[in-house]
C-alpha cells in the first residue's frame, strides 16, 4: 500500500503555489505510506541540464563539486544544494561526461532534465518535506509518493520517484510480477536500472518506448500489454503527467479538474486543501484507460 498525488496546473499564476499544494497532497498520504517519500517539481528551465545527486555524507561530499565537475567538462557548472540533495546545472551537451563522474564521486543520481528536479528520502512525508523546503517550490506540475515497502528494502534509492531519461519519472503503487523478466528484456536493448525496485523496471519501460518513438500516450498504453501484475502509474514528462491503471484497477485512484488545476491522488482526502476543489469534476480513472494531460 503507497500513496500518490500529481497536479498538473493550467494556469501559471498558481505556479509559486505548486509546491505547497503538493505538500500538503503528500501529508495526507501518510498513513498509506509511513517509509519513505518523495517528490518530482518540474520548475524553470535554466538553458542547461539539472542533475540532481544524493549523498549520505552532503557535508563533505558536495564540498568543491560545483568546481571539480567544471574542470572534467570544461564549461560553466552551478549547484544548489539541500539537505542530502544538490542540484548541479550542466551545459547540454556535456550531461553524459558530468553523469559519469558523479557516479564515480560514489553520488547517487535522483534525475535530470531541463526542468526536472527529484528530492526523496527514507522517513515520514511531513519530514522529508521540511528538510528539502517542498512548501518553497514553485513549477509547472509535479508528482509524488509514500511509500510503504513490499519488494525491496527501504532506501534512498528504493524510494518514488523514479526517473529514467531526462524530464522523465514515474510513481507506482501495486506490484510487478515480471520485472525480472522485463528487466533482462530492457537490459538487451541497453537500457539498465540502478535499484531492484519493480517501479524503475516500470519508468525505464516508459522511457525506453518513447526513446522508440512511441507517444507518452502510446507507452502508457504498452504497459497494459507488457507489464503484469496489479499498478497505478502516474508519470512525469516535461510537458505534463500522464496515468493508467491495470485492467483489474484494484488500487485506488481518483481525479478532479478544474479550469485551473488536473489533480491525482490514491484517495479523495488529498484533494481537501486545493482551492476550488467543491466545483472540480471528479471521478475515478477507468480500469485499462490512459490519462494525459500535456502543455
Amino acid at each position: 500500500m503507497c500513496g500518490i498525488v500529481g497536479l498538473f496546473l493550467k494556469k501559471d499564476e498558481l505556479r509559486p503555489k505548486l509546491g505547497d499544494m503538493l505538500t500538503d497532497m503528500l501529508i495526507t498520504m501518510t498513513d498509506r505510506g509511513p517509509d519513505s517519500a518523495g517528490i518530482a517539481i518540474y520548475g524553470d528551465e535554466t538553458g542547461g541540464i539539472k542533475i540532481t545527486v544524493q549523498s549520505d555524507t552532503p557535508e563533505t561530499a558536495f564540498v568543491d563539486l560545483d568546481a571539480d565537475l567544471c574542470a572534467v567538462i570544461d564549461g560553466p557548472v552551478t549547484i544548489k544544494s539541500i539537505s542530502t540533495h544538490a542540484v548541479l546545472t550542466v551545459p547540454a551537451g556535456s550531461e553524459k561526461a558530468a553523469i559519469a563522474f558523479l557516479e564515480d564521486k560514489g553520488l547517487r543520481i535522483m534525475g535530470s532534465g531541463e526542468s526536472m528536479e527529484i528530492y526523496k528520502e527514507i522517513g515520514l512525508p511531513k519530514d522529508v518535506a521540511a528538510r528539502f523546503n517542498l512548501r518553497e517550490m514553485g513549477g509547472s506540475h509535479g508528482i509524488g509518493h509514500t511509500r510503504m515497502a513490499t519488494e525491496s528494502a527501504v532506501t534512498t534509492m528504493g524510494a518514488h520517484p523514479f526517473s529514467t531519461a531526462d524530464d522523465q519519472c514515474l510513481v507506482h503503487n501495486g506490484s510487478l510480477s515480471n520485472h525480472n523478466q522485463m528487466r533482462r528484456v530492457l537490459a538487451k536493448k541497453g537500457v539498465f536500472t540502478r535499484s531492484e525496485n519493480d517501479t524503475e523496471v516500470g519508468a525505464a519501460y516508459i522511457s525506453s518506448r518513447i526513446a522508440e518513438g512511441a507517444t507518452l500516450g502510446e507507452a502508457l498504453e504498452g504497459t497494459l500489454k507488457d507489464l503484469d501484475g496489479f499498478f497505478t502509474f502516474v508519470t512525469g514528462t516535461k510537458n505534463g503527467f500522464g496515468v493508467v491503471r491495470d485492467p483489474i484497477a484494484c488500487k485506488p485512484a481518483v481525479m478532479a479538474e478544474t479550469d485551473d488545476y488536473v489533480a491525482f491522488a490514491s484517495e479523495y482526502r488529498a484533494f481537501a486543501d486545493l482551492p476550488g476543489i467543491d466545483a472540480a469534476r471528479v471521478w475515478e480513472p477507468e480500469p485499462a484507460t490512459v490519462y494525459f494531460w500535456e502543455r
